[in-house]
């Protein structure tokens, strides 16, 4: 294999194009042999497709998976991300293929790709306990739990939002949530390559399960007379719960979450669409967590509720 996948060896540009190349093929040898499809994985979270400069240039990175091939758009502008892109890929000996816009557009699965689209081993969910223990530095947990998102773009910006604000760990349910799919992950804009992901089999129990490993759970809710900035977040394991789009939290979510608050609003609208609404609480969390010196996994808040 060439040390600089991008350029393909003189006289075969084919290769290069890409054609005659099955979809799910490997990154193939010198031989004429032609290499088989290699079986799908399949992944609860998701994540095996990822679209857009920043994402793709977040998911070469961070280096957290394997990156199979990148499709890349003929003629493109020059541009800073696409030249890192190669670079990076030529570093880790990622095949990358220059496509015609048609055929790369025909692969995406979102609107906009950029030009680029990198196939990649998905992500693979961690336990829940794992994201209760305290990061480095001895950082508290600070965790979201998205109890029902399905809007692919909401999920994507709240993502995006939480991993600015220091989130540490993201709990999603393993039915009736969107998925880290090619839309997530480019509205994420690479976010999801930093953050670990716990997928439950329901929300309640986890809620519970967070409980007994000393995570302190506030619902957002527009309509709680308790407001959120009245909260002390500043200090210990903390995990922000965010309702469906439509329903906000369901009955069940609201009963076992610790404390349920609303952010003040002084519009005539009812409600804060559920990306900002969390994207807000997350960075009041921040706010707070920097005031009292990041926080400490030392001292968990009592039964506040």
């Amino acid at each position: 294999m060439s040390g600089r996948p991008p350029r393909a060896p003189k006289g075969r540009p084919e290769r290069r194009r890409g054609r005659g190349r099955p979809e799910g093929g490997g990154a193939g040898s010198g031989s004429g042999t032609r290499s088989r499809p290699r079986p799908q994985v399949l992944s609860e979270l998701g994540g095996d497709q990822v679209e857009g400069r920043r994402a793709v240039l977040e998911l070469l990175t961070v280096g957290r998976r394997t990156v199979r091939r990148i499709l890349l758009a003929e003629d493109q502008d020059p541009s800073v991300q696409l030249d890192r892109i190669e670079e990076l890929a030529a570093r880790l000996r990622v095949p990358v293929e220059t496509v015609p816009r048609a055929r790369l557009d025909a692969q995406a699965r979102t609107e906009a790709p950029q030009g680029v689209l990198a196939l990649a081993r998905p992500l693979e969910p961690v336990p829940l306990e794992d994201l209760c223990r305290p990061g480095r530095g001895g950082t508290a947990p600070f965790l979201l739990v998205a109890a029902g998102i399905t809007d692919p773009r909401n999920l994507g910006a709240l993502l995006r939002s939480a991993e600015c604000a220091g989130v540490t760990g993201v709990v999603l349910p393993r039915h009736r949530s969107a998925r880290l799919s090619p839309t997530v992950a480019k509205t994420a804009a690479g976010a999801i390559e930093h953050l670990p992901f716990a997928v439950v089999g329901g929300v309640p129990s986890a809620l519970h399960e967070l409980r007994e490993l000393g995570v302190w759970s506030i619902g957002l809710a527009g309509e709680a007379p308790q407001s959120l900035y009245d909260l002390p977040l500043g200090e210990g394991p903390v995990a922000l719960v965010v309702g469906s789009e439509e329903k906000g939290l369901a009955h069940l979510v609201r009963r076992r979450c610790d404390a349920v608050a609303a952010i003040p609003q002084h519009g005539a609208l009812p409600s804060l669409n559920v990306g900002v609404a969390g994207a807000v609480a997350c960075f009041e969390v921040a706010r707070q967590r920097a005031a009292a010196g990041a926080g400490t996994p030392a001292s968990v808040p009592g039964a506040r509720s």
